[in-house]
């Protein structure tokens, strides 16, 4: 399995495709959280990350596909996929090995945002009045955002051998997965319902966690969603045998 994530690993920082998404990434939350007006830290009136948190979803949405759209396409396209499945390795390990490969990569080029918090409690008045409960369970919520989504785009890379389909379903899953469930709560036939259904979106775990209480019960929901979803990928891979 280790040997599989580092080769993941070199492969994708030795491309320049790579650098371009951290730095579309960094670009993007940088002008989200300090330039546009709409969203800056420092029209919001006081010291908080809550635009960080807000727009990084949707940010990580056309991030974490672009990580993982290689993982198995490219594989099966270059005809690499036969030849890498008679290693001695299990599925399992070269599904792992490539999940935590590409998790290591989001969280990599999530960790220059720590310099954002660094900011924010050093221009807070007086120093320091920044709620750091919240911005802890904040980050927590994104990493556990960060592994569920990596592990849709692993899924959507696993069933086909084009990049660009498996960009664009990671991102449709993912957006399905995080924002559908809510969108389908608001609609009027739920009856008493409709706070069940916001249940079944990453999106209502999400906002539990930001508020800085870590709860089992998300916890639970976001490592339910990842072995689903790697469990997912083992079942396509192992259509080769049928």
């Amino acid at each position: 399995m280790y040997q599989v994530m580092w080769k993941e690993i070199n492969q994708f920082l030795n491309s320049f495709a790579a650098y371009v998404v951290i730095i579309v990434f960094l670009v993007a939350t940088g002008l989200f959280a300090w330039v546009l007006p709409q969203t800056s830290i420092l029209g919001y009136g006081y010291a908080n990350l809550e635009p960080l948190f807000n727009i990084a979803p949707y940010v990580f949405m056309f991030l974490i596909p672009a990580v993982t759209m290689r993982t198995f396409a490219e594989e099966k396209k270059s005809g690499t996929m036969e030849l890498l499945l008679t290693r001695p390795i299990t599925d399992w390990q070269l599904i792992l090995g490539k999940y935590f490969a590409c998790l290591l990569l989001v969280l990599f080029a999530l960790l220059p945002t720590l310099l954002y918090y660094l900011t924010v409690y050093n221009l807070g008045a007086p120093q320091g009045n920044i709620d750091s409960a919240a911005v802890i369970g904040s980050y927590m919520g994104l990493v556990m955002l960060a592994s569920v989504f990596t592990a849709i785009g692993i899924v959507a890379s696993s069933i086909t051998e084009s990049q660009i389909v498996a960009f664009i379903l990671a991102m449709f899953f993912c957006y399905i997965m995080y924002e559908g469930f809510t969108s389908i709560s608001a609609i009027n036939v739920w009856a008493g319902y409709s706070y069940i259904v916001s249940q079944l979106g990453i999106d209502f775990h999400y906002r539990s966690i930001s508020r800085g209480l870590i709860d089992s019960r998300n916890l639970l929901y976001f490592f339910s969603v990842i072995i689903v979803m790697l469990y997912l990928s083992r079942l396509s891979l192992s259509t080769r045998k049928w």
